[in-house]
């Protein structure tokens, strides 16, 4: 098959649902020769800052000269994107050859009378062989929905568990209390394994306490007051952390908003656990080179200007308060045009809240997606807040629209899914390319 059949192939998958459980892709990779269990791998899990953390640790590794393997779903652009080596994407051939190659082994599989792999088990299970095939040093791991039941928690002895803040989010998979969602999330820690969690809620740090206990595994919580910031503006932030003797002045990263610092400071204390566990080299420079060259697109990232047009992929209610926060201590000088479209299985209301009142008018849209709230029932939430809103369900004229009614300095936001996201940076393509000053040095 070629690359568009084989995407095809995948894409069709998903008739077979989302599922939790490690026994369809523990048959896949079986047949596969278990391709996983030759990668090592630092697994991260948890509610928001799973991306960017996964960044981090990725381009610091790659700038001490390592072959770094990322996984990281969904994707905002390109298919491709979920599968990077050196930051770069699976080559389409490739992915043709090893999706035809996993098919195969799927077709054995229903041969045997076992069931079909969902979609995201056959993409998980096409990404450990390619890192396999390339023989990558190291695999940064993204859960993709949870912990204890997801397809990437296969993996029996990753090197580390990284867990970034966790909230409430796909209540109807995971449990309804931060408890619950908790326990999911703990799911990937490992007997006798070391677990780096960012800071949590009491009750969720409990949970994370009580599995680290059971497995026997070594927990650090990393320490958010030793970390200042030193600048913060709309192209970079600044600060200064210490991490155990060890202290980093002066660290600049391109992700805006102190969630990303956080996010950076659980990086920082990820990698040098991998040195002190396991004697990986990485020196300094690297640190400072692969955080300012860290680039995650579709999260808090100004895509034009004049006026300026930013994009978040807030799609819950924690990551649309950290998308408030930003705007009102980069951008509270700025009149702000909203555009929103949000997954009806979201905490809809609550995140309307945490924004809409910042804005002076509003553009109504849907995100690409089957669980999208449509435009209509949007609007019908936002009436309350007495906002002029304009209705628009192709992303492309709530694009058009936004520009029309903005001044040269004025804010536009879209936010409220990763799907719109995409869509609306689709739009801004050549000028993000041929936009100087979002080269990250």
């Amino acid at each position: 098959m070629n690359y568009r059949e084989v995407l095809a192939y995948i894409h069709h998958t998903q008739k077979f649902g989302s599922k939790l459980g490690l026994e369809n892709i523990t048959a896949l990779l079986n047949l596969m020769g278990n391709p996983h269990r030759d990668l090592k791998v630092i697994h991260v899990a948890g509610t928001n800052g799973k991306g960017s953390t996964c960044s981090f640790i990725a381009s610091v590794l790659k700038e001490q000269g390592y072959k770094v393997g990322l996984y990281t779903s969904p994707y905002l652009e390109e298919f491709t994107e979920r599968i990077r080596i050196n930051g770069q994407n699976i080559p389409e051939r490739k992915l043709a050859e090893i999706g035809s190659f996993t098919k195969s082994k799927v077709e054995e599989m229903i041969a045997r009378g076992l069931e079909h792999p969902t979609e995201f088990e056959m993409i998980t299970a096409v990404a450990f062989e390619y890192f396999k095939r390339e023989q990558v040093d190291f695999l940064v791991l993204e859960v993709g929905l949870g912990g204890r039941a997801d397809a990437t928690n296969v993996i029996e002895k990753p090197l580390l568990s990284v867990i970034t803040p966790i909230a409430m989010d796909h209540m109807d998979r995971l449990g309804n209390t931060l408890r619950e969602i908790a326990y999911e999330k703990a799911g990937i820690i490992k007997p006798n394994g070391f677990v780096i969690s960012s800071p949590q809620r009491p009750e969720v740090m409990e949970v994370i306490q009580e599995v680290c206990k059971k497995q026997d595994a070594k927990l650090l919580q990393v320490p958010l007051n030793n970390v200042h910031i030193i600048e913060q503006n709309e192209r970079f932030q600044r600060f200064d952390v210490k991490y155990g003797e060890k202290y980093l002045k002066d660290i600049k990263i391109h992700l805006l908003g102190e969630h990303q610092v956080e996010n950076a400071s659980l990086a920082i204390a990820a990698l040098y656990q991998l040195n002190k566990e396991y004697h990986i080299a990485i020196d300094i420079n690297s640190f400072y080179r692969g955080f300012a060259k860290t680039s995650w697109p579709g999260r808090l990232e100004i895509i034009h200007q004049n006026p300026t047009v930013l994009i978040d992929g807030a799609h819950n209610l924690h990551g649309m308060k950290a998308l408030e926060k930003v705007i009102k201590q980069l951008f509270s000088d700025r009149k702000l045009i909203l555009g929103i479209g949000v997954l009806k299985d979201k905490d809809v209301e609550g995140m309307l809240r945490a924004i809409v009142p910042l804005a002076e008018k509003l553009v109504l849209t849907e995100p690409n997606n089957p669980r999208a709230l449509s435009v209509q029932e949007l609007a019908s939430l936002v009436e309350k807040y007495k906002k002029d809103y304009v209705i628009k369900e192709k992303i492309s004229e709530a694009v058009q629209t936004a520009l029309s009614l903005a001044e040269s300095d004025s804010l536009i936001v879209f936010a409220g899914s990763l799907y719109m996201a995409g869509e609306v940076r689709k739009q801004f393509r050549d000028k993000i390319q041929n936009q100087s000053i979002w080269e990250r040095s």
